[in-house]
């Protein structure tokens, strides 16, 4: 039975662009990277000619990690249909903050699309055991869309 999430595989174009983001702009911290290539993630992956860098990254509260992996070889595609909250499939991770606002504030300042300003989940919809909620959807540099959430 499965008793924890261990880490989210984000599929990034340029790694160290999307280290910076991450690191720098949104705080996570850097903890190990790693190169990938041979039969055991050919065979994992079900690609040949695997060739990709990850790096780790986690929040400064703990895990679970992310896993930032860029090919180099065979190379992905960016999908923009993949940015739309609505589409089939793992669409966004949701990051908790404290203060929403000025970290939307600071993502608007740094260029980072935000899909809109934080908006309060309606009490009547749904309230979490954590409090009311706060959220807004932005994208980081490849387009992969994340969340931002505060609960009061």
């Amino acid at each position: 039975m499965i008793y924890a999430v261990d880490h989210i595989n984000l599929v990034v174009s340029n790694l160290e662009r999307s280290v910076q983001f991450y690191t720098e702009l949104l705080g996570f911290k850097e903890i190990r990277r790693a190169h990938l290539e041979g039969d055991w993630i050919e065979s994992v992956v079900g690609l040949k000619n695997i060739h990709a860098d990850v790096v780790y990254i986690v929040a400064p509260a703990g895990e679970p990690r992310l896993e930032l992996l860029c090919y180099t070889s065979p190379r992905g595609e960016i999908l923009s249909i993949n940015s739309l909250a609505n589409t089939i499939g793992l669409r966004h991770i949701a990051f908790r903050v404290e203060n929403i606002h000025t970290v939307a504030r600071h993502l608007k300042e740094a260029g980072i699309k935000v899909i809109s300003n934080p908006v309060a989940v309606p009490t009547s919809t749904v309230t979490h055991d954590a409090g009311h909620k706060i959220l807004c959807y932005f994208l980081d540099p490849d387009g992969i869309l994340l969340e931002l959430a505060e609960y009061q």
